[in-house]
């Protein structure tokens, strides 16, 4: 989608106040880009810039303006020589040219001789994804998750030792032995396995060798030489438990990451020979 003459200025502002931002020195000045300045210069004339920041070190203060040109062709040299005229009387401030296409070398060698750095500032291009012997780079990275939610037990059963019972409590074995509490509350100790668990962490105990009673329906059992079940300070003796199951079906997932999504722009150094990829959360230099 083609970017109007502001658009592609707000762009240019987006892409430098990352960079900007990503230096150390910018965070400590705060530097903000503004839009649209307009400065006085040595002759009283009023210019307006598309961007312009500044920042003072040691009292000194440094301006930056960008002139940013949205074409679709290279510039030519008769752009670099507005910006000139433009600056003459503004001996104070650096100068910076942006564009989306690229310079014609007459405007490369006007730029360069004026000490005018030159940038192309663009989205990204195919090109972006590769490197410099023309290997492409990941672009996109899909991950399948699989999750197994947990069985959904549907009886559970204790046999407890009566035998022990009797010795050690004084609970009437005659009538039904009854614990009332959360699946939480309720604790089995393998003291042979030194394991400890509650009965809301049965599922774990399942196994693929548990007999299927019923279609999807299965049975673990559990059976011990010293272990005991607890709820509430009163311990009993287990000599084993059973549970009967349902298992969940897995539950599928597809993610996709497109790196490329990442990517706001780039920046190309004319003068240095260097690209900047400027992402939304961060930045590579010398890409």
């Amino acid at each position: 989608m083609a970017k109007t003459g502001s658009d592609y200025e707000r762009f240019v502002l987006t892409i430098q106040q990352a960079i900007l931002n990503s230096e150390e020195f910018s965070k400590q000045k705060n530097i903000k880009i503004e839009l649209n300045k307009k400065i006085v210069d040595n002759t009283g004339t009023e210019r307006e810039f598309d961007l312009y920041w500044e920042y003072e070190l040691a009292g000194i203060t440094y301006k930056t303006i960008i002139e940013c040109k949205d074409y679709n062709s290279r510039i030519s040299v008769e752009k670099i020589d507005a910006l000139i005229g433009k600056i003459k009387d503004l001996p104070d401030i650096k100068p910076v040219f942006a564009t989306k296409t690229g310079y014609q070398s007459g405007a490369e060698t006007k730029a360069k001789h004026n000490k005018i750095d030159l940038l192309i500032v663009r989205e990204q291009i195919e090109d972006d994804w590769k490197d410099k012997n023309g290997n492409p780079f990941i672009k996109k990275i899909f991950i399948r998750l699989i999750a197994l939610p947990a069985p959904e037990i549907i009886n559970f059963q204790t046999f407890v030792d009566e035998d022990w019972i009797i010795k050690n409590t004084n609970i009437d074995t005659t009538k039904p032995i009854t614990m009332q509490g959360m699946n939480n509350e309720i604790f089995i100790y393998d003291e042979n396995k030194n394991e400890q668990y509650s009965l809301q962490e049965l599922s774990k105990k399942t196994s693929e060798e548990d007999e299927e009673i019923t279609k999807d329906t299965f049975r673990h059992i559990e059976i011990f030489e010293n272990a005991y079940i607890d709820y509430n300070n009163v311990k009993l003796k287990l000599k084993k438990f059973l549970f009967d199951y349902i298992r969940q079906n897995p539950i599928e997932s597809n993610i996709e990451i497109d790196i490329t999504k990442e990517l706001i722009g780039v920046i190309e150094y004319i003068n240095q020979n260097k690209r900047t990829a400027v992402f939304k959360d961060r930045i590579i230099k010398d890409w």
